[in-house]
Formats: C-alpha cells, sequence, structure tokens
C-alpha cells in the first residue's frame, strides 16, 4: 500500500476487514485485555462449587468493603447468620445461591482492581523494564493488489516509559491521549511508522 493510502486509510479497500483498526483502539483493547487478565490472575482459583473455593469468596465478600453489597446486587438475602454459616463450611448454599456468589466475587473482585489503577501501571512498567508488545499489521487481503505492502511483518517492542499515561487514557476513555501515545509507540519504528498506524492486533507480555 503506498504511503498515500496509511493516511487516507480505506481508499484502497483496507477498511473491508473490520479487523483492521487504529492503533489507539488496539491499544485501548490491549490495555483492557492486561486488566482482564490481572483480576482473573489474581483472584481466586479454586471453584465456588467447592469448599474451599466457597469459603474463600465469602471471606472475601464479608470482610472486604463492599462486600455486602455485592452480595444483595446478585441476589443473594440470606440472614448474617446464614452467610456465616457459608464462610464456615457448616451450611452449603444452594446452586442459584452459589452462583451468585460467585458472581458477586467477580463482581466486587473487577471493581477493586479497577478502582486501584496504580497496580496495571506497575504491572506494565515493571521497575523500569517495560513490557513487550507485539504489534500485528493490517490484514491486506482486502486491499487492492497494487497498493499492499510486502514487506508488512508482526513487529515486537520492549515499551517503556509510555504506561502511566496510556492506562488514565483508558481509565478516562480519552481516544485523543491514545492516539498521541500510539503516535509515541510507533515512531520506534522509524521510516517504517506509517504502515502500523493502522494494525490488526496488539499482544502485550503483562
Amino acid at each position: 500500500m503506498a504511503t498515500d493510502g496509511w493516511r487516507n486509510f480505506g481508499h484502497y479497500g483496507a477498511d473491508g476487514d473490520p479487523g483492521n483498526i487504529h492503533g489507539r483502539v488496539a491499544l485501548g483493547r490491549a490495555l483492557e485485555d492486561a486488566l482482564e487478565r490481572m483480576i482473573t490472575d489474581g483472584g481466586i482459583k479454586s471453584p465456588a462449587t467447592t469448599r474451599r473455593g466457597l469459603t474463600a469468596r465469602m471471606r472475601y465478600l464479608t470482610r472486604t468493603q463492599g462486600g455486602h453489597a455485592a452480595l444483595a446486587t446478585a441476589g443473594i438475602t440470606a440472614t448474617p447468620a446464614t452467610l456465616r454459616a457459608w464462610t464456615q463450611g457448616t451450611r452449603r448454599p444452594r446452586p442459584a445461591n452459589l452462583e451468585a456468589i460467585d458472581t458477586a466475587y467477580w463482581t466486587l473482585r473487577a471493581h477493586n482492581v479497577m478502582a486501584n489503577p496504580a497496580a496495571l501501571k506497575h504491572r506494565l512498567n515493571r521497575d523500569g523494564r517495560g513490557t513487550a508488545m507485539e504489534i500485528h499489521p493490517i490484514n491486506q487481503d482486502v486491499v487492492d493488489v497494487p497498493r499492499r505492502r510486502e514487506n508488512l511483518r508482526t513487529r515486537r517492542l520492549q515499551v517503556r516509559y509510555i504506561w502511566d499515561d496510556a492506562v488514565d487514557a483508558l481509565i478516562a476513555h480519552d481516544l485523543r491521549a491514545l492516539d498521541a501515545i500510539w503516535d509515541d509507540i510507533i515512531a520506534e519504528l522509524d521510516s517504517d511508522r506509517g504502515a502500523y498506524t493502522y494494525i490488526s492486533h496488539i499482544g502485550l507480555g503483562a
């Protein structure tokens, strides 16, 4: 694809694949994926259907601020005595309540992780070492044949110093800021930077 094709994205058919997106959008999605992994990786591994998993969830929900509200929102109307019995393992909730407890746990954990963006920043910054990033180019099968670029390939970078601003932009839903950050990232590609303004996917090693 010629250089002007990147400035006028879609003129030669690249927008024929909905998976071809601007880098700022792909960056936002990659950050959301990293946040989701952070929520699940640090969560309770044992299923709620096991005694261990149930007890761990109930302890979290009864000892963490917002836990009782999360249980109520999930549809749990049990008495304090019943909640204690579930937590101590002397009584077992019905299957529907087990599912509601699991929902309440993951909802509260997600809320608490998202309320602490510093943790995601730390995970991505890695004490200044940064995070590995894979940048996958657009799918050119939809591009007019004479305008395809044969040298496009997956690029790998070790990205540092931008993560605090990127996480802040994600939380604020600030696409303009993500746009500027993406420009900073692909600046490392020198003369190829324009070819990665639009891409298909970003993978983060975090």
